[in-house]
């Protein structure tokens, strides 16, 4: 595989409002990964359409692309998170 800058590992994800499917082509090695497990494991939804030595193009459902709000912590929670990653990080010594 060619050796990309980091600018170049894109991720283009593609769908319009007739078709039920949605086209991801990526130059990404982490979103090949989990996309070819995704494809490994559930076939009959996703699919690898075609790949290169540097780039796979692969379908899904388009209800399968989300958008996410972001998690909003108070600082009761922040602390509370803050005591929990203390507590394992103190248990792997």
């Amino acid at each position: 595989m060619a050796n990309l800058t980091k600018y170049e590992m894109e991720t283009v994800v593609n769908y319009n409002a007739v078709e039920q499917t949605a086209t991801v082509y990526t130059r990404d090695k982490s979103v090949m990964r989990r996309l070819d497990r995704l494809v490994a494991d559930y076939p009959g939804t996703y699919k690898l359409l075609k790949q290169t030595d540097i780039d796979k193009t692969y379908s899904m459902p388009k209800s399968y692309i989300t958008y996410r709000k972001p998690r909003m912590l108070n600082d009761k929670q922040r602390e509370q998170a803050r005591q929990r990653m203390s507590k394992l990080n103190s248990s792997d010594n």
